[in-house]
């Protein structure tokens, strides 16, 4: 897959995406969740994370406590270690990663802390996620970060027609 081509189709369907994703805001179908997780399921059986990367190179995740505690035990570190050793806090009081991309990706794309990856990691890219419609400006951002996540929104136009 090449990025730059991907990444210059979201940006000419952005607008697009975004009035369309508003208008099923304003009017989710009943079946909705249930329509989502079988588009989800669709596009990641054709979509391998392993030939990207993307996320993983370019957003960093939010760690929560719980996900300190978990990858300072990975690593056998000190909570206070693993903070000093990988992560800051942004603009919004929230830890991140130092750096990008993410120093737990090997260079075949594999997380190397899969199994403790923190909880943004695991919910990424939301497009399975109950009440989908609630998270609009996440799922435009994300059209331009995961090829999977454009590819969810594009399904969803074609197969969730609106009123």
């Amino acid at each position: 897959m090449d990025l730059a081509d991907y990444f210059e189709q979201a940006k000419e369907k952005q607008k697009e995406h975004k009035k369309y994703l508003e208008r099923l805001k304003k009017k989710p179908p009943k079946n909705l969740d249930q329509q989502m997780q079988s588009i989800h399921d669709d596009v990641f059986d054709r979509i391998d994370c392993l030939s990207c990367g993307n996320c993983c190179k370019t957003t960093g995740p939010l760690f929560t406590q719980k996900d300190i505690e978990r990858l300072s035990n990975v690593f056998r570190l000190k909570p206070s270690q693993f903070i000093e050793k990988y992560l800051r806090i942004d603009e919004d009081d929230d830890y991140v990663l130092q750096q990008l991309p993410c120093p737990f990706l090997d260079a075949e794309n594999y997380c190397l802390v899969y199994e403790d990856r923190p909880k943004a990691c695991r919910e990424y890219p939301h497009t399975d996620r109950k009440k989908f419609y609630q998270i609009n400006d996440l799922t435009i951002q994300n059209t331009l970060i995961c090829p999977a996540t454009f590819e969810v929104v594009e399904q969803m136009q074609k197969q969730i027609l609106l009123k």
